[in-house]
Parts: C-alpha cells; sequence; structure tokens
C-alpha cells in the first residue's frame, strides 16, 4: 500500500499544482469563468483535465496491483513511469503538437493502466479458475 500511497500523493500534489496554473491564469488574463477564448487558458484547463481524467484508475488499478502482487520491482517502474508519464504531459500540451513530451505522456500513462489491467487479469483468473467454468 505505500507505493500506491506515495504514487497518489506525488499525483495529488501534481493536480494541484495544475490547478494552480489555471487560477494563476484567469487572474492575469482577468477571466473568471470558462476560458474567455484564451489559447493558454484552454491548454491548462485541458492539462488539468486530463490529469484528472486518467489518474484515478490508474492508481486503483495499482492499489489493486499492490494488493495482489506485493512491491515488485515491476511495480515499482510502473508507478513511476505513471508519475513521469503524468508530468511529461502538462509540459508537452505547452508546446506545439505534435510533439514528444506530449506523446510520451499518453502512451506511458495508457501503457501503465493497460499493463496494470492485464496484471490484474491475470491475478485474477489465476486465482479464480473456476470462476469461469462454474462452480
Amino acid at each position: 500500500m505505500q507505493l500506491t500511497m506515495i504514487t497518489a500523493g506525488l499525483l495529488a500534489l501534481l493536480v494541484v499544482a495544475l490547478g494552480f496554473r489555471i487560477s494563476l491564469r484567469r487572474r492575469q488574463a482577468r477571466i473568471p469563468i470558462g476560458d474567455g477564448g484564451d489559447a493558454i487558458l484552454q491548454q491548462r484547463i485541458r492539462a488539468h483535465g486530463n490529469c484528472v481524467e486518467t489518474v484515478p484508475l490508474a492508481l486503483i488499478l495499482l492499489f489493486l496491483a499492490e494488493q495482489a502482487y506485493g512491491q515488485p520491482w515491476y511495480l515499482i517502474a510502473l508507478a513511476a513511469l505513471l508519475v513521469a508519464s503524468r508530468l511529461l504531459h502538462p509540459i508537452g500540451m505547452g508546446l506545439p503538437a505534435p510533439n514528444l513530451p506530449r506523446v510520451a505522456g499518453i502512451l506511458g500513462t495508457w501503457g501503465v493502466t493497460a499493463l496494470l489491467a492485464i496484471l490484474l487479469l491475470w491475478r485474477g483468473l489465476s486465482l479464480c479458475g473456476s470462476c469461469l467454468v462454474g462452480a
């Protein structure tokens, strides 16, 4: 559970930082609601939104995988890749598309989520062979 706790803490700080960047831009551009057509504000809103949309599922999967497998090196590596990917994505959002940080952030997040899902399916099916056949 410690791996998920550390990963969740780091990603929560990222979500807060991304939200803070939105607030700073709102104040600077004097846009209290919506994006006011401001391209920088739109980018920051989407970077924050994308993080909030993808992180919860990945953290749930990481928690379940940690409960099922403990803390082997590959789960630690997947957690580190998730954090790195989520850091890269908003960096890339501030650059002209397409760009390496954004693509790496997207693919890293999807890859970690898919690998965690596969690990959990593998473990679940191996523990419950009879549940597919009918008991």
